[in-house]
């Protein structure tokens, strides 16, 4: 990944997990729209945040475990 510390990657990672969840929130927030009006504006727009969910999701596992991993080897980078 890079040079940053253990403490850098968790933060990376709860950032990311912050980020996935605001995603899901807009996705379901469209997700309701599209039922009640049937929109598909809005059921694209909750495929694109379900999307970028899980984009979000896969880095901060990916920082979570280089945080890990850091703290195991303790070499700093």
């Amino acid at each position: 990944m890079s040079d940053k510390s253990t403490a850098g990657n968790m933060l990376d990672a709860a950032k990311a997990k912050v980020n996935e969840g605001a995603d899901r929130a807009r996705e379901a927030g469209h997700n309701l729209s599209h039922a009640v009006t049937g929109d598909m504006k809005d059921k694209a727009e909750a495929v694109e945040d379900h999307a970028k969910a899980k984009v979000h999701n896969a880095e901060a596992n990916a920082e979570y475990t280089e945080g890990k991993r850091e703290a195991k080897d303790g070499d700093g980078h």
